[in-house]
């Protein structure tokens, strides 16, 4: 790593007056969290594309319970890593703060951070199809298949599947976030996912300085104005400067 960027960056951070942060799978590989697409995405035979989607949980409901119980299993073993706690630090340095993550394995929050918009969902929260009402649930292994117990309502996972939009109040929330920032960190994502990957756009537009810190380029390096290579767990703490980590 560039030790003079490091320092820049260090600087950055000391300067900011609003910082959000734009995060992705990279930071949860740390913990040991799979992708569950591309290779890790097999399951009995099925992608994840196939299964995370409202009409997979229509026609075989039993049988997206049955893979998210699976990767509940899987994330419940893992922990926050020092990225995750490093940006927890971070927030309280600021009151102008926001974190954004693509991440549904609930790791920000379970590390601390409460600026927190998480615009995929969260694996550990449910959601009536029939009430609607959001709840959380923590269950491993989770009753299949679960049922509101106002309702009586099948639950689904909270999450944003294939083919279904972001909720509107998050995008706005990072949104105004990312036009309001001096400071933009773009931690541990591909930067192809739309809506998230216009969010570095709208930051470099309203005159943000861009950071992105991931293991390799990506289509976030283009606008970046610093690209720190290096695993999430190992850098983020080192440009926060924490005591802790």
């Amino acid at each position: 790593m560039d030790t003079k960027q490091l320092k820049e960056v260090q600087e950055k951070i000391s300067a900011a007056k609003a910082i959000a942060v734009l995060t992705g799978a990279g930071i949860s590989a740390d913990s040991g969290i799979p992708t569950f697409r591309g290779e890790d995405g097999l399951w009995r035979n099925f992608r994840a594309e196939d299964l995370a989607t409202p009409e997979a949980f229509e026609r075989d409901p039993r049988l997206v319970w049955e893979w998210y119980n699976w990767r509940r299993e899987l994330i419940a073993a893992k922990q926050p890593n020092p990225a995750h706690y490093a940006l927890t630090e971070l927030e309280k340095r600021f009151d102008a703060f926001v974190l954004s993550t693509q991440n549904v394995d609930g790791l920000h929050a379970k590390a601390g951070s409460r600026k927190l918009v998480e615009l995929h969902g969260n694996i550990w929260k449910v959601r009536c199809t029939k009430c609607g009402e959001v709840t959380g649930n923590i269950d491993v292994p989770i009753e299949i298949l679960p049922h509101c117990k106002h309702c009586n309502g099948l639950l689904r996972p909270h999450i944003v599947w294939f083919g279904e939009v972001l909720y509107a109040p998050d995008i706005l929330k990072s949104a105004r976030a990312f036009e309001g920032c001096d400071l933009m960190l773009v931690i541990g994502t591909s930067g192809i996912v739309q809506p998230a990957a216009s969010f570095v756009s709208l930051a470099k537009d309203h005159g943000a300085f861009v950071v992105e810190i991931n293991v390799t380029e990506s289509a976030a390096s283009r606008e970046a104005d610093v690209l720190l290579v290096g695993r999430a767990a190992e850098v983020v703490p080192l440009i926060s400067m924490t005591d802790r980590l």
